[in-house]
């Protein structure tokens, strides 16, 4: 581990109330000593207890810079494990950047990206998981992923995991004891009682692994798509949802021709809004390019709001969309409910089993009703974000799919009767896989890597 001191701004990079700068390092304290001119002359910054705040002055040399309060935390107790400062001052982006240069100047070096949290790591107070969870919470944009964040950040992916280990290092452990004194431990009936613990163990992990699907939805919000024919009201659902004119909207159809994407926040849940072309035959080449990426966003799609207009008959291109929606989650709106209508909710249902609401986005109906179908879909059916563990992280999946594998060739060994030996290869792969979750067994670029897509001064 680098004991260098290091310093960042920690706060983020524009103009605010307050500025924070953080030092860490073994240096922390003597370096403040060199820029801090406490209020209490008496009271030297080294002799003063952890978690302690401070009124003073920082100076470069005989410059006064702002008027600050510092915090100390002393090592081992700190957010690195290491002796830390924090400086709050002004919010100036231009105060902030001069007392940081000071301290550089007194024996600081600049902090690369993620090396405080990094330095939390490599100390011992959380794991890899932890500190990508850290991530993954400053930048929650939803109730449901600052909810999920702050679970593995308390360490419920990382219990899991280790509980997984324990048990597949215990059974390790006692094949290769067995194997090295066959006189004193015997395996007789053995295999069976593996088989047992390998069926529970894989049980759970698959059960783990697909709650992926509803992490990744936490983390990165519902990819939404609306598709229809053109002068459905793709766009006008779109404008009225977010509540400002944002799409163009005319009587010409066609006039969406690219995919517009948009944000929505939707009671606790993020909505990754993205309005498309009108579905139909076109001998327009830029207009089919549109029609082409509203279907390409169609397969991707976690929800499929499907606009139908119910004052006209539906035709081949509803058709079309209707079999985009086979194995997808959809809601069919049936617009314009405000005219007369000529294709009517018992008409949609013969055709679909996904469900359907009247709406009129002109005149604003409906759309309560649209807001409680998805919130009912995302939180009490199939998908759930209460669940009690989560993983969210692709590195994750990837892992858990591994050691998966790994126990099945474990079962396989064993329903081929191989001898006992076999076992243990498999288990410590499954074993290692877990470890990279944790970064017991991660190596230094995979390190790199992770804590490099954090900011500067976390």
């Amino acid at each position: 581990m680098n004991h260098d001191t290091i310093a960042a701004i920690s706060t983020a990079m524009s103009s605010g109330g307050i500025g924070i700068i953080r030092i860490s390092g073994e240096e922390s304290f003597s370096i403040t000593e060199q820029i801090f001119h406490s209020k209490n002359p008496e009271k030297r910054i080294s002799d003063q207890p952890s978690y302690t705040v401070h009124y003073g002055n920082i100076y470069d040399g005989d410059e006064l810079l702002d008027e600050v309060i510092v915090l100390l935390m002393k090592g081992p107790h700190s957010y690195t494990t290491e002796d830390t400062v924090e400086i709050d001052c002004h919010g100036g982006l231009f105060v902030l950047r001069r007392i940081l240069e000071t301290v550089i100047k007194n024996g600081a070096r600049l902090a690369e990206p993620g090396e405080f949290t990094k330095r939390a790591f490599l100390g011992g107070r959380i794991d890899l998981s932890q500190a990508e969870a850290v991530m993954d919470l400053i930048q929650a944009e939803n109730q449901s992923a600052l909810e999920c964040s702050v679970s593995q950040l308390k360490g419920s992916v990382s219990e899991k995991i280790k509980d997984f280990r324990n048990q597949i290092l215990y059974e390790t452990a006692f094949l290769e004891s067995a194997l090295d004194d066959p006189e004193h431990i015997s395996l007789n009936g053995y295999a069976d009682r593996l088989s047992g613990i390998l069926k529970k163990l894989m049980i759970e992990i698959t059960a783990l692994l697909n709650t992926f699907d509803n992490g990744r939805i936490v983390r990165e919000g519902i990819k939404t798509v609306i598709l229809g024919k053109p002068n459905a009201g793709k766009s006008s659902l779109l404008n009225v949802l977010l509540g400002e004119e944002r799409a163009i909207v005319t009587d010409i159809a066609g006039t969406t021709r690219d995919v517009l994407e948009e944000q929505l926040y939707l009671n606790g849940l993020n909505l990754n809004l993205f309005d498309t072309a009108g579905i139909r035959k076109t001998r327009d080449v830029v207009e089919q390019i549109g029609v082409e990426k509203a279907k390409e966003r169609a397969q991707a799609a976690d929800l499929i709001l499907y606009v139908a207009d119910s004052s006209r008959n539906l035709d081949e291109s509803d058709e079309e969309i209707l079999d985009l929606l086979k194995d997808k989650k959809a809601i069919v709106l049936l617009n314009k409910s405000d005219l007369a209508s000529v294709v009517t909710e018992d008409m949609i249902r013969k055709k679909t089993e996904h469900p359907v609401i009247s709406i009129s986005v002109k005149e604003g109906y409906g759309l309560k009703e649209l807001e409680e179908k998805i919130q009912e879909l995302f939180f009490q059916g199939n998908i759930s974000f209460r669940e009690d563990l989560m993983i969210t992280n692709i590195r994750h999946k990837n892992a858990l799919e591994e050691a998966e594998k790994s126990l099945h060739m474990v079962w396989n060994s064993i329903e081929a009767g191989m001898p006992e030996d076999f076992y243990t290869i498999d288990l410590m792969d499954a074993y290692t896989s877990l470890g990279t979750i944790l970064g017991e067994e991660a190596g230094e670029d995979l390190i790199q890597e992770i804590f490099g897509k954090f900011c500067m001064g976390k």
